[in-house]
């Protein structure tokens, strides 16, 4: 909880270069279940959660930190309501001291974020106060320049960061620059869509990392025997200066009824710059640990030699493991390359086409509004998620890094698609992205909701409503009887 991070700010590094301070306070307490300081005067500083539970709670200041990722209704309903009376110091019983009364003040303390989130409508009301006199509002923003100039951040290692090569500039211009995010007039994917599909709470791990975690609670779940699991990668052999990489999704199938799937997203990966061979060997890895049905593949241009190498018999050079060839099902060139013996026809070959983009596109946008593809939430509830876990607790932070990877790679994913715009010509859409900017990420995801839907044309359609006579009754040709 950060409310608690400043709390030990004050006991770790402002009270022991204090003795003023240390004189004031009277007691501290920071754990699980009660964090706050209590000052001789009567005052407190106290951090509750910022949920419905923490109802009943007064205050004179409240301090919202991270705002945006609080529940507005929580805000509004919850932590506005703690400012009731206003402070009482005895001083204002004097009439010439009267005029002193302090009101309660509420801050709100956050990175910047999408145009499209609450919170931007409420800098933007703040800012709109503040141009008023007669009202006591202030806003401002403190970009990573002013960190610099106070000695708080090296200009070098700034300047490092911005030259790697995955380095978003949305995410910097949102969290160190104070800029808010909106996609363009021109952009095909909405924020907010993506946002509202952000519902999967936990993702699925190799079982290599269930068994570093070893917590009994915390275990791989197996596919049901119901749903269809499909991983998808849009394939790249070149890093770096050439701006790409192998994106991979494993999505699970559920039945939404007896025609519809819901798509789920349960794993997230990136590859920079691997050889062919040692990218298939990964990718049919993923396959057997995810209990996969099927791949579905970008078997254009380099992807095409993973495909060569998932349709043979594939050793795996650390282990020694063999994993038997696989074929294409819906491609029968592509299936005459395979070189297995009665090869299961599993993998689905993409070959993308200006039509085919233009309906992927079309697909995965009608499919996030209507709720049938879901996403990895982000990896800030996904922190509130795991710490409800022993193990997590007791990781590193580089081990915390790792297994918030997948919500990290669908942050990354959203931001790819944001910044996507769209042209129409002849009735094809065509996306395109900015500058530097990947759409990997976006491409695997689309060929992995595009065959889906091929799926679902496989799937019981919906009985015809009996809506008419005809539908009703049947008629028989009437016999004619000779005189």
């Amino acid at each position: 909880m950060q409310g608690t991070v400043v709390l030990e700010k004050i006991k770790n590094i402002l009270m022991p270069n204090s003795s003023n301070l240390r004189f004031e306070i009277k007691d501290i307490v920071i754990n699980q279940s009660n964090a706050y300081i209590s000052f001789k005067n009567g005052s407190i500083i106290k951090v509750v959660s910022g949920n419905d539970n923490a109802r009943s709670n007064r205050a004179n200041i409240v301090i919202i930190d991270e705002f945006r990722l609080v529940d507005k209704t929580i805000i509004d309903k919850v932590l506005r309501k703690f400012n009731t009376a206003p402070r009482q110091p005895k001083y204002l019983e004097k009439p010439e001291y009267k005029h002193l009364a302090e009101r309660n003040k509420e801050i709100y303390l956050s990175s910047a974020w999408y145009k499209s989130h609450w919170s931007y409508e409420k800098v933007k009301a703040y800012c709109a106060a503040l141009l008023d006199d007669t009202k006591k509002y202030f806003v401002c923003g403190l970009p990573y320049e002013l960190s610099i100039k106070e000695g708080l951040l090296s200009a070098e290692q700034v300047a490092d960061e911005m030259t790697e090569d995955d380095f978003s500039e949305i995410s910097w211009s949102m969290e160190m620059s104070c800029l808010w995010f909106g996609e363009s007039e021109s952009a095909f994917f909405t924020y907010e869509d993506l946002s509202l599909a952000r519902k999967i709470r936990l993702p699925a791990y190799r079982p290599s990392t269930y068994d570093l975690i070893n917590d009994k609670q915390f275990k791989y779940a197996h596919k049901s025997p119901k749903n269809i699991r499909i991983l998808v990668a849009d394939i790249a052999v070149m890093g770096g200066q050439k701006n790409d990489a192998t994106a991979i999704f494993v999505l699970e199938l559920s039945h939404i009824d007896d025609y519809q799937y819901r798509r789920s997203e349960i794993f997230a990966d990136t590859i920079e710059g691997g050889h062919t061979e040692t990218q298939s060997v990964y990718i049919r890895k993923l396959y057997k640990e995810f209990e996969c049905d099927y791949i579905v593949l970008d078997t254009l241009g380099v992807g095409i030699s993973i495909y060569d190498n998932l349709a043979k018999d594939l050793t795996d050079p650390e282990t020694g493991i063999i994993y038997p060839a696989l074929s294409c099902m819906n491609d029968e060139e592509m299936a005459l390359r395979c070189k297995g013996v009665n090869a299961p026809k599993v993998i689905y070959s993409v070959k993308a086409t200006a039509n085919f983009n233009s309906e992927c596109a079309l697909l995965l946008r009608d499919c996030l509004k209507r709720g049938k593809t879901r996403l990895l939430i982000n990896e800030t509830d996904a922190e509130e998620v795991l710490e409800g876990y022993k193990f997590y607790k007791n990781l590193d932070q580089t081990d915390k890094v790792n297994i918030l990877m997948p919500y990290i790679h669908t942050t990354l994913l959203i931001q790819e698609m944001v910044n996507l715009e769209y042209e129409v010509k002849n009735g094809v859409i065509r996306l395109k992205e900015k500058a530097s900017n990947r759409k990997d990420r976006y491409s695997s995801l689309s060929y992995g909701n595009y065959f889906a839907t091929v799926l679902e044309r496989k799937l019981n359609k919906p009985k015809p409503k009996l809506d008419s006579a005809s539908s009703l009754f049947e008629f028989r040709k009437p016999k004619i009887r000779s005189v």
